[in-house]
């Protein structure tokens, strides 16, 4: 077995792992605290971040450099880190319910990952640099640990709001779950047409020269001004502004949509099966838990990750940037939005040290914080041309 298969079988071992680990949390709601559940939760958490360890080492023998120098590499790196935070916080405060949200979290941030090109490729020349081991590594761990805060916050908000009667917090708390199910939507629907084997090709100016672009899903959306290249097959509804630029914004604009479409349809059949709102059902399960030891873990999160991030995502950065670009600030895309979510959390610190920002408050500025984050990953990378886009 080569060493890129044996790779392929250690993630998807750990995600085999945290799947069945995330079931044992789930049936501590209702045990006791040091229950075999939460032991064996715990223990298969560990054998599934061993197993993505050997996918990372195994990757980077095979691949000859560090594995996160695409969106497929680094997304599940981003996973990993994620785990890991969880299981360090675990063992600070033995809180199972949050293994309970934690690892489905990260299991969705691995699933997006996987649907992106797999393949090794060499280094560009611009990344052949072993800043990219310290900086996108570092920024990597700081996000991960910062995603805790928002899993933290999310249950605390679960936990608290009361349900009993539609509010702007309920409403706000639902947008948030049915967020995460557009993202359930993304994997089951790349899944389902990459079985099918669907492609459609369009060509289309860019920047006056011609490009050919492949769908592997249906278009909903297609080249501005472009022109179908497969015969008999779907046309698309609506054309993309011509604003939205970049080699692969017409595809990327249609997965979103097909994204946001087949979240829509698993949300709306989630809410037809429990006959009533997502965090309404979920509420019950909260009972047990301390909203003011989730407030301290979403806290701690932020006051770990932050400084982490501020090290990758700032400093790090703008050491490499000045080597490889001769400057350290550019405005680019990605450089814009990591001082957002570096502000963005410098604020909530201030908040919450300064002016007393605790409980619900802290709560909804940590999903604030990981919206952010989560856009920095997708909207920047996938939509907006940048010098940092991982997409491929």
């Amino acid at each position: 077995m080569s060493l890129i298969s044996i790779s392929s079988t250690m993630l998807y071992t750990a995600f085999l792992l945290y799947l069945i680990a995330t079931a044992f949390f789930g049936a501590t709601i209702k045990a006791k605290k040091n229950s075999f559940s939460a032991k064996a939760g715990i223990t298969l958490t560990l054998l599934g971040f061993a197993a993505q360890l050997v996918y990372f080492i195994t990757r980077w023998i095979a691949s000859g450099h560090i594995p996160v120098s695409n969106m497929f590499e680094f997304v599940t790196f981003f996973g990993m880190a994620m785990v890991f935070a969880f299981i360090i916080l675990y063992f600070i405060y033995r809180l199972t319910v949050l293994g309970l949200f934690a690892l489905p979290v990260a299991i969705i941030v691995i699933a997006y990952a996987s649907m992106f090109p797999r393949d090794i490729a060499p280094l560009v020349p611009s990344l052949q640099s072993h800043w990219l081991y310290i900086h996108v590594t570092t920024v990597a761990l700081g996000e991960g640990i910062l995603s805790i805060s928002f899993v933290a916050g999310l249950v605390y908000l679960l936990r608290t709001i009361d349900q009993s009667v539609r509010s702007k917090r309920t409403t706000w708390l639902e947008i948030v779950l049915f967020t995460l199910f557009v993202f359930i939507g993304f994997s089951v629907i790349t899944v389902i047409f990459n079985i099918s084997g669907y492609d459609t090709q369009f060509k289309y100016v860019e920047n006056e020269q011609e490009v050919t672009v492949d769908y592997h899903m249906p278009p909903i959306i297609g080249p501005n001004n472009g022109e179908m290249i497969t015969k008999d097959a779907m046309n698309p509804w609506v054309e993309l502004p011509h604003w939205m630029r970049g080699k692969d914004a017409p595809r990327k604009a249609n997965t979103i949509l097909w994204s946001l479409f087949t979240g829509a349809i698993i949300y709306l059949l989630t809410r037809l099966i429990i006959r009533k709102r997502v965090g309404a059902a979920l509420q019950p399960l909260m009972r047990k838990v301390s909203p003011d030891m989730l407030d301290e873990i979403s806290y701690r999160s932020v006051a770990i990750g932050f400084p982490v991030f501020t090290l990758g995502g700032l400093i790090f950065a703008a050491i490499w940037a000045q080597i490889a670009w001769n400057r350290f600030w550019g405005w680019d895309p990605k450089e814009v939005w990591a001082l957002v979510t570096w502000l963005f959390y410098a604020a909530f610190l201030h908040l919450r040290l300064s002016r007393g920002w605790h409980g619900e408050k802290s709560a909804w500025l940590s999903l604030g914080g990981f919206a952010i984050i989560m856009f920095n990953l997708v909207g920047v990378n996938l939509i907006l041309a940048g010098m940092h886009s991982y997409a491929s």
